[in-house]
């Protein structure tokens, strides 16, 4: 059934409807369809604007078509032109010419925009959830390992020590920020566009506060125009997810280079890595790898929206129909991602010893070397050199920077002296730096319980 039609004499070209045809994929939304139509039309009953009994009769037969799509009896019929077609043809199959009256002051401009809303709101809800499960996983290991000593890295070469425990708290002030912006999506769209019709409102007198009430939106758009053609909410959520996509990226670059022999800081499970087909040795980690490359595919869906919405004028265009396959496939994309992420990081099993070693080489106490000439009185950018021509000596002695012996640092500066040697093993280089967000243990536990307190408050 379509839902205009009056004013053509010749019939949609077959090839051509296929290509309008949004069911394919818009079927998913029928549970927001058929609860944004329920209130509806409660509220023409309401207002009188449809007799009451019609108002009932489309409400009892929404619930009835809702339970049989639910449970399977009822099958989504392909050659619909969209799911509010589907819906409404099988409304008036069912009761008649009460049914018709069901889209009295609405247009499917507005109930789309509504439908949208509706299923952004809820796949935020889901993609939070996951994200606090994350988070969880996070602060649970972070816990473990708050004196497991490892290398910190900057342009992938070895800087500075710092904890494990420091590292994953990194992430989970990244993933903590991706819960924020998504909640700050959801206030976006978190508005109720139904009574805009399809750009200057109606001349019914709908109470759109009723329905805003009955679907459990915080407040109903303020213009017409703007609720109709607006897709920012579905840009934003998009956004969130392609920062959480990005995030997910990098710490699964991180996994697979530990994993390969030339760090082995961590070994993945068997359930997420799998093998070769020609090299008997290989152990691959493929789930990682697949999460990275699915980043590009949630970037696709927001260069696609964006580039959608660009140029559009007001107040809806076709072209609009094209925000769902892309919101859809980025918020499946993202929920499974989160989900084998996840369990990959749960099941880790993590080489603390070779951790330690690496941190030992490097030169990452470098620093802490400089900072002890400082604090006898040299100026840094002088401790700076003496430490660099120490690490240079050092290298062609092929030795740690604290294997070096008190007359040959003093060689280089007569201040050296044994207390040195204690300031830059890598333990003091870690628990020297207490400051807050600092990797030192006393830190750590700092941000390990105000960490804690988030999660609390957000459970």
């Amino acid at each position: 059934m379509k839902l205009w039609g009056g004013v053509f004499l010749g019939q949609t070209d077959e090839a051509a409807g296929l290509f309008h045809s949004s069911l394919p994929f818009d079927k998913r939304l029928y549970k927001h369809d058929i609860h944004g139509s329920i209130a509806h039309a409660q509220m023409l009953g309401k207002q009188g604007i449809i007799p009451k009994p019609d108002a009932k009769a489309i409400v009892n037969a929404l619930n009835i078509i809702l339970a049989e799509i639910e449970s399977g009896t009822l099958v989504i019929d392909e050659t619909a032109e969209d799911i509010h077609s589907f819906v409404e043809a099988q409304l008036i199959l069912r009761i008649g010419d009460a049914g018709r009256r069901l889209h009295t002051g609405r247009s499917r401009n507005d109930q789309v925009a509504l439908d949208m809303r509706m299923y952004v709101k809820e796949e935020i809800a889901c993609v939070c959830a996951g994200i606090i499960d994350l988070l969880e996983s996070l602060l649970s290991t972070a816990k473990t390992h708050t004196t497991t000593i490892m290398p910190g890295f900057t342009h992938l070469q070895k800087a500075q020590p710092v904890t494990l425990a420091h590292h994953l708290l990194a992430y989970f002030h990244m993933f903590k920020r991706d819960y924020r912006r998504l909640v700050n999506c959801y206030e976006g769209a978190d508005a109720m566009p139904l009574g805009s019709g399809a750009l200057a409102s109606t001349t019914y007198p709908l109470d759109r506060e009723f329905v805003r009430k009955k679907l459990g939106f915080s407040r109903i758009t303020e213009n017409s125009l703007d609720a109709v053609s607006d897709r920012d909410f579905c840009v934003e959520f998009t956004s969130c997810l392609s920062i959480i996509m990005m995030h997910l990226s990098r710490f699964c670059e991180e996994l697979i280079l530990w994993s390969a022999d030339a760090f082995d800081f961590v070994k993945i499970s068997d359930a997420y890595a799998t093998g070769s087909s020609i090299m008997p040795q290989k152990k691959n980690p493929d789930m990682a790898e697949l999460i990275r490359g699915k980043t590009g595919r949630v970037y696709g869906s927001l260069m696609g929206l964006l580039t959608m919405m660009k140029g559009l004028p007001m107040a809806y265009n076709k072209d609009m129909q094209e925000d769902k396959e892309a919101v859809f496939d980025a918020a499946d994309t993202v929920n499974s991602c989160l989900s084998v992420f996840c369990a990959m990081f749960q099941s880790l099993s993590f080489n603390t010893e070779n951790m330690y070693k690496s941190a030992l080489g490097g030169y990452t106490n470098a620093t802490d070397a400089a900072d002890w000439l400082v604090k006898k009185g040299v100026a840094f950018r002088d401790a700076h050199e003496i430490i660099g021509r120490l690490v240079l000596y050092a290298i062609e002695k092929n030795v740690p920077l604290d294997k070096l012996t008190l007359a040959e640092l003093k060689k280089v500066s007569d201040i050296f002296d044994e207390t040195v040697f204690h300031a830059i093993s890598v333990e003091a280089c870690v628990n020297a730096r207490n400051v807050p967000g600092g990797p030192a243990e006393s830190a750590v536990l700092k941000e390990i319980k105000n960490s804690q307190k988030f999660l609390a408050s957000v459970r």
